[in-house]
This record gives C-alpha cells, structure tokens and sequence, in this order.
C-alpha cells in the first residue's frame, strides 16, 4: 500500500495523490509531502524512490533490503533515519518475545518518505491525525518526522508497563511455589529487557543526534522537540536498567529459596537417619549368630525378658537422640 498526503504552498491538502503528480509536489519548496510505503514490494517501491526523489542507491538497498538498528545518515538535502517500533507478547512461561518493527525514513526540506513492511500503529495515528487536522502540516517535514518518533516512543511504555506487571507475578511465584518454571520465565523476560536495550540506546543516540542541530533540515524550532523524545529515551533506559535489576533480585531469591527448601530436607533426612541409627545397631547386634542357644549360660538372650528389654531400648535410643539434638539446637 501506498498513502500519499500532500499540502500545497496555499494550505489545501490532497490524500492519494498519483504517482505521476509526485514531481511537481516535490519542486514546490513551501509546500509538504509525506509518502508511505506499507508493505509493499522493493519492484515496485526502488523506482519511486530512485527516479522520483533521486535517492541514493544506498539508501534505499538500506532501506529495502536490509534491516539495521537505529541509525542516521546524512546525504546533504536528506536525511536517512531508522527508527524501531515494539511489540511485546507477554505470554507465560519462556513464550515471552519482543517484536521490532522497522521505519525507514528518508526527511528532506520539503518531504518525508517512510517505508516499512508491517503495519505500525503510530504510523497510522499519525496519519489518521494529520487528515483531522492539517494545521500541524505548517510547521514542515521535520516536525512531521518528529511526530512519528514520539508516537513511536510512547508505544514504548505499555511494553514496560506489562513487563513490571510480569516481573511482580514472577516476584509472588518465587514466593510462593517457586517451581522451576519460574526459571524459564525470568530468563524468557531478561532477553526481553536485552532486546529493548539493543533498540533504545542506539535510538537514543539517534534522537540525540536530531535535537544537537548537526542537520540542515532540522529547523532550529524543532530541535528542542527532538530533545523532548531524547528525554523519554533515556528515562525509558533507566527504566529498563531498574527492571533487569529486579529481575537478577528474583532470580537470587529463587536461588535462596531453592536452598532453603533444599537444606530443610536434607534436616529432615538426616534427623530420620540418625534416629534409626541406634535402632539399626540393636537390631544387627541382638541379631548375629554369636546369641546361639549353644550354651546354657546364653539362653537367657532367647527369653522373653530379652525381647522386652531389646524394644526398650529401641524406643529409648532414638528418644534420647532428639532430645540431645534440640537442646544442641540442631532441630
């Protein structure tokens, strides 16, 4: 799909202008042309990008084939941008992933060019608002391309928003039944925070590259508006590095957790061995053949007063043990 919004030097906008009439529009120095390619196939996008607007070959291989983190450069009378928008799907277990969408952009005087394959949805309300309200179309194409970096940040934030939620459940699962898929979901959620890193710091750098003024379409009216978005940025960073924080937090409670529980059962075992240890020593000793009614001085070991004293002896040895355990403060 190809959207065309066009404003014209006396203020009158035209939605889906031809092919054919991009030209003209573009040798208008005071009026303003946004082109967007959704979806569509480099065949039929690399002849518009090359004839029409004469970009560099580049440029748009950039743009049409590859896939970068955020970056810019700078061609003179346009600037070539990245930007990244998020999708994040919070399902449970290791199944969590972070999506990024590609926006290429292509910001010169007068224009402003964006390619990418899947919809984005600040893209689209961008849109939708500019076809409101073309008031906004008067400040220019930096301010348009501005708009979009902010929209795209602030999609942003309900990703962070679901990964503090995710990272609260898996702070009351550690607690509360810290089974080994706890593990699975804290690793599944750290790449997540890794990946939105990988995005947001070159992004950040991006954006902070806009508001210095080292471009000539950026209008000095318009930096502090990219600074705004560089803001957001780095607060959204600091974000990030607090989350990862409380995710190595869960995952050494889980560990201590683990070895809790771990150290209660081996207690527990070794107080069940040790209390069957005198039991198992009177039962193998009064057992042995050597007590054999060979002789008339040894039948009293086969009376039954043996058998009594034998079982009381069982029931006192082990009584006696955890007795002088807890006062030891073992148990």
């Amino acid at each position: 799909m190809i959207r065309t919004l066009y404003r014209d030097p006396a203020g009158h906008c035209r939605c889906e202008l031809p092919v054919e009439e991009l030209p003209r529009a573009l040798r208008e120095p005071e009026g303003l042309l946004w082109v967007d390619f959704q979806g569509e196939p480099p065949e039929v996008c690399e002849p518009i990008l090359h004839e029409t607007f004469g970009f560099h070959p580049l440029a748009v291989d950039d743009a049409l084939q590859e896939s970068h983190v955020p970056k810019i450069d700078d061609w003179g009378e346009y600037l070539y941008i990245v930007l990244h928008a998020v999708e994040f799907d919070p399902a449970d277990g290791p199944a969590a992933r972070l999506r990024t969408l590609e926006l290429d952009l292509f910001l010169g005087r007068n224009f402003l060019v964006t390619h990418h394959d899947d919809p984005i949805p600040a893209v689209d309300r961008v849109w939708a608002s500019w076809q409101r309200n073309e008031r906004p179309l008067r400040k220019g194409a930096d301010h348009l391309a501005y708009r979009l970096a902010d929209e795209l940040v602030a999609d942003y934030m309900p990703t962070v928003e679901a990964l503090e939620v995710a990272i609260d459940e898996i702070e009351d699962r550690v607690f509360g039944n810290p089974e080994p898929r706890v593990v699975e979901r804290i690793f599944a959620l750290k790449r997540v925070l890794l990946h939105l890193r990988r995005i947001a710091i070159p992004q950040r750098e991006v954006l902070n590259r806009l508001a210095r003024g080292d471009f000539a379409v950026i209008d000095a009216d318009c930096r502090p508006f990219f600074r705004d978005v560089y803001d957001h940025l780095v607060r959204l960073n600091d974000i990030n590095e607090s989350l990862r924080d409380l995710l190595s937090g869960a995952m050494d409670i889980y560990l201590s957790v683990i070895n809790n529980r771990m150290n209660e059962v081996m207690k527990t075992l070794t107080i069940i061995a040790t209390l069957f240890m005198p039991l198992s020593f009177i039962a193998g000793f009064f057992g042995m053949n050597f007590f054999q009614p060979v002789a008339d001085s040894m039948k009293v070991w086969t009376r039954e007063p043996a058998l009594w004293i034998t079982l009381v002896l069982m029931l006192l040895s082990p009584t006696a043990m955890l007795i002088w355990a807890r006062r030891r403060g073992w148990i």
